[in-house]
């Protein structure tokens, strides 16, 4: 009776410690909230353009034109390949903020700084900014390691398990967009997973090298010149704030910031 009460003591514990281990939103001794991403698939650059058959008067166009436009469509369609997440990780709920980079930098590199600027998100920043900012914080917080996610890390936590491209109303309810400056991190609608600006308010730098290509390869370069961006920030619009959109540096500098990937050491 001892031993399965032994038994059961322990199965308790060690699934309590599980829940523990997998809690779905983590905030770290600085203040930087992350949620937990689970494991799964999505399919990468996939393309089907769509195109009207009428003109603008609303005529249609003639069937010599529209076997052109089916042609050049099929031409450019692309099936995309599939991209397996095979490991949870945690991204952080919001873009690294000014006050965030004062406290671990000691300084604020951003274009849009003023006494009211500290919960906008950190811009100005190249990638070897973020890779210094990573290495700093993984030296000041001893529980977590952090990194920039890979661009398939990111894709899929912005998808949120989306399988068709995001419509415009969307991205307007959840973009920082057409603006002129950032706008402090949180203030448009969270994704499905509650992640907020993974489109719009700036770029995010990713760990990848960029392709020179629309879309990603299905096996990441190992070396490059430029690092990936993705998201879009405040000075784009609808068309380019979209997951899809695979970027490349350095960008314009003044819009470009970072979201942090975050693992127990």
């Amino acid at each position: 009776m001892i031993k399965k009460c032994g038994v059961f003591i322990y199965l308790f514990i060690f699934s309590v410690g599980c829940c523990i281990a997998q809690k779905t939103v983590v905030t770290n001794s600085l203040g930087i909230k992350f949620v937990l991403i689970k494991p799964g698939h999505m399919t990468v650059g996939k393309f089907q353009p769509s195109v009207g058959r009428t003109d603008f008067s609303g005529k249609p166009f003639s069937a010599d034109i529209i076997a052109a436009v089916d042609k050049a469509v099929q031409k450019a369609t692309l099936p995309g390949f599939d991209v397996s997440i095979s490991k949870p990780y945690y991204i952080g709920i919001f873009e690294v903020t000014q006050s965030q980079w004062q406290k671990i930098m000691g300084k604020n590199p951003s274009t849009f700084k003023n006494d009211s600027s500290a919960n906008q998100p950190v811009e100005n920043i190249d990638w070897n900014d973020a890779q210094a900012f990573v290495k700093r914080i993984n030296a000041v917080d001893r529980e977590y390691l952090y990194r920039l996610p890979t661009e398939f890390e990111w894709e899929y936590a912005a998808r949120a398990g989306a399988v068709d491209d995001i419509s415009w109303k969307q991205i307007q309810s959840s973009a920082v967009l057409g603006g002129y400056k950032p706008a402090v991190v949180g203030t448009k609608q969270p994704n499905a997973w509650g992640i907020y600006d993974m489109l719009g308010n700036v770029w995010e730098w990713v760990q990848d090298f960029y392709n020179e290509k629309i879309f990603a390869d299905p096996v990441p370069l190992k070396t490059g010149h430029q690092h990936v961006l993705k998201g879009a920030s405040f000075t784009g619009d609808v068309k380019n704030a979209t997951y899809l959109t695979h970027a490349g540096g350095p960008g314009n500098g003044f819009d470009i910031g970072m979201r942090l990937v975050m693992q127990k050491r």
